[in-house]
């Protein structure tokens, strides 16, 4: 794993809001991703439960990905690879804090023939409002311009609010709430599997549809500036622990949100 980053790393993420890494992973690293991933997706799917977007596989947000989240909670593999401390130091540093949170991960797999996914913003869906949250995103397959990879609006960053849209069949819903991003050239970042994404939670983004008859799988997390606070919104939090919070309390429960690196610990 890619784990050191160069200040030129540093510096292109704090100035586009992404940074991509491309062959993150070794060809070993990269087989036991894939490996654990499909197993956690499979058990997750054949579970039927709440954490996947399958129940009505035709609907146009089901064909966007098929999307598993809190993997790490039902699989011990998927656990041991997103608490990794060298990567939440890694992680904690293109942040710029002192200590790193999971938020949730999930499992991101565009179908073949899949649709598109729409513009959006990442940290507004979410328990906390912090400018320095970041998102993991790991190719699992070749992420090509044909199969939907990644797209960003560089610098988004640096002047969004945590006003959003949700990801519909709208390609440019976000553009009504912030207009003036019409301007800015999308970059696609099209990357061989096993390299790896990074980006802040308020960087707008999205991918092309699947225009292949195979596969896109990426494995993603979303990361959580060690002692942000509760806003109100449940997202993904379990109901009791949910119940038992107020707005301006910290997200620190060890079990749902773990820390995966803190600075001198």
């Amino acid at each position: 794993m890619k784990s050191v980053l160069s200040q030129e790393q540093i510096d292109t993420y704090n100035q586009d809001g992404f940074l991509v890494i491309p062959n993150f992973l070794e060809h070993s690293e990269l087989e036991t991703w894939r490996n654990w991933t499909q197993e956690a997706v499979d058990q997750r799917l054949a579970a039927s439960g709440p954490l996947s977007n399958q129940a009505d596989p035709d609907n146009f947000y089901a064909q966007v990905f098929i999307q598993c989240l809190k993997l790490a909670d039902t699989h011990p593999g998927m656990r041991s690879l997103l608490l990794n401390p060298e990567l939440g130091e890694m992680i904690a540093t293109l942040a710029g804090t002192d200590g790193i949170r999971i938020w949730h991960d999930q499992a991101l797999f565009k179908p073949p023939f899949g649709n598109p996914t729409a513009w959006h913003l990442d940290v507004p869906y979410w328990s906390f409002q912090a400018r320095n949250a970041i998102s993991m995103w790991i190719a699992l397959d070749d992420a090509t311009l044909s199969n939907g990879c990644m797209y960003y609006l560089p610098g988004t960053h640096l002047k969004a609010s945590f006003d959003n849209v949700g990801i519909g069949q709208n390609m440019a819903a976000l553009f009504k709430v912030y207009p003036e991003w019409r301007s800015i050239e999308p970059v696609a970042c099209p990357c061989p599997a096993g390299s790896a994404v990074f980006h802040n939670g308020l960087t707008a983004h999205g991918a092309g549809a699947n225009m292949t008859n195979r596969p896109r799988r990426a494995m993603t997390c979303a990361y959580m500036p060690d002692g942000s606070t509760f806003n109100g919104t449940r997202n993904v939090l379990p109901e009791v622990y949910f119940n038992s919070i107020k707005p301006g309390d910290v997200l620190n429960d060890p079990v749902v949100n773990p820390l995966v690196w803190k600075k001198g610990e």
